[in-house]
C-alpha cells in the first residue's frame, strides 16, 4: 500500500469538555496538543479554538493567532488547518415557533466574517463545510447556503489557502463538485468525509463506500468516524485509498472507559497503520502532493 498522512483534530467546538479532562481549551493547550500530536505522527493538525472560561466554541480572532503562533514557534513542522465552521450556527425557537431563533446555539455571520481568522493567519489548510444539516439533536441546524458557500470558497481560494471540503452526507458531494466545476475551488482538490454524524452520511460500510466511489480520482480524501469507530476508519480509510483522521474532536477514548490525548489517538492510528503495511506521510510531504504555502 501507498503512503498516507494523518490529521488530528485536536478539540472540535462540541459539548466535550465535561466529558473529559483531556480536551483542551486554553490557546496553550490547544497549541500544547498540537504539538503532542505532531510528534506522534500527524502530519496535519485540524483547529478550533474555545472560550477559554466557558469552554465552549469560539471565532475569537485573538484565540486563534495565540494558538497559531505557538504552534509556529514550536520544534516542530506540521501543517495548520483551521476551522471555518464558526458562524454557521442556527436554533430555531422551537418546533411549534420557530421565530424568533433561539439566542443560545445561534451564531450566524457572513462569508468574510468566517474567514476572518483565514485571512489574518494564512493557514495552509481551512475547512469548508459543503452543506446544510440537521446535526445532534433538538432544533439546532448546521447552516451553509449555497451562495455562501460559493463566496467562502471564491474568498479561500484568492487568499492561497487550500480548501478541506466538509463532506457529511452524498449530496454535500455533489455540491463540493459544482463548486470545483465552476472553478472556485482551486486544485489539487482535498474532500474530507465525515461519517457517523448525526444526522449524516452513517458510518455503515456501504454508505462509506458510496462515498468513496464517488470521490473524482484525482481528489485527494480523508475520511473519519465519531466515537467508537474512529479506529475502524483508520483501517477502512487506509485499505481504501485514502487518508486518515484522528482526534478529541470526533472521540474521547482509546478503549472502553478509558480516556485519550490527542497523542495516544495519533499513535494507536501510527500502530494500525504499522500493520497493515501502510507508511505515514510528513508534513514535507503533504505540502509537496497538495501544494500547500506555508506561511510564517
Amino acid at each position: 500500500m501507498s503512503s498516507v498522512f494523518i490529521t488530528c483534530a485536536v478539540t472540535g467546538s462540541g459539548n466535550t469538555v465535561d466529558k473529559s479532562d483531556k480536551v483542551p481549551v486554553t490557546p496553550e493547550q490547544i497549541a500544547a496538543e498540537c504539538i503532542s500530536a505532531a510528534k506522534a505522527g500527524a502530519a496535519v493538525v485540524h483547529i478550533h479554538v474555545r472560550d477559554p472560561i466557558t469552554g465552549m466554541g469560539s471565532r475569537d480572532l485573538a484565540l486563534y493567532t495565540e494558538v497559531v503562533e505557538r504552534v509556529r514557534d514550536a520544534d516542530v513542522d506540521v501543517v495548520l488547518n483551521l476551522t471555518t465552521g464558526m458562524g454557521g450556527d442556527l436554533t430555531l425557537g422551537s418546533a411549534e415557533r420557530p421565530l424568533p431563533l433561539a439566542e443560545v446555539g445561534t451564531d450566524m455571520a457572513g462569508a468574510t466574517e468566517r474567514l476572518e481568522h483565514i485571512a489574518a493567519l494564512r493557514p495552509e489548510i481551512c475547512t469548508l463545510d459543503c452543506g446544510t444539516m440537521n446535526f445532534g439533536e433538538g432544533d439546532y441546524i448546521m447552516t451553509n447556503s449555497t451562495a455562501t458557500l460559493r463566496e467562502m470558497a471564491r474568498q479561500i481560494t484568492g487568499l492561497g489557502v487550500r480548501a478541506e471540503i466538509e463532506v457529511f452526507d452524498t449530496g454535500h458531494l455533489w455540491q463540493a463538485k459544482s463548486l470545483v466545476d465552476e472553478g472556485l475551488i482551486a486544485t489539487p482538490v482535498m474532500v474530507q468525509l465525515c461519517m457517523g454524524v448525526p444526522w449524516g452520511a452513517p458510518p455503515d460500510v456501504n454508505t462509506f463506500m458510496a462515498m468513496v466511489n464517488n470521490v473524482p480520482d484525482d481528489w485527494t480524501w480523508s475520511a473519519f468516524s465519531l466515537g467508537r469507530r474512529q479506529m475502524e476508519y483508520v483501517a477502512l480509510a487506509a485499505i481504501a485509498g485514502g487518508n486518515i483522521r484522528v482526534g478529541l474532536e470526533d472521540n474521547l477514548y482509546l478503549g472502553r472507559g478509558q480516556l485519550a490525548t490527542n497523542g495516544d489517538l495519533v499513535t494507536r492510528a501510527v500502530e494500525i497503520l504499522d500493520r497493515l503495511g501502510v507508511g505515514i506521510k510528513s508534513a514535507a510531504e503533504v505540502r509537496d502532493d497538495l501544494s500547500l504555502t506555508k506561511h510564517s
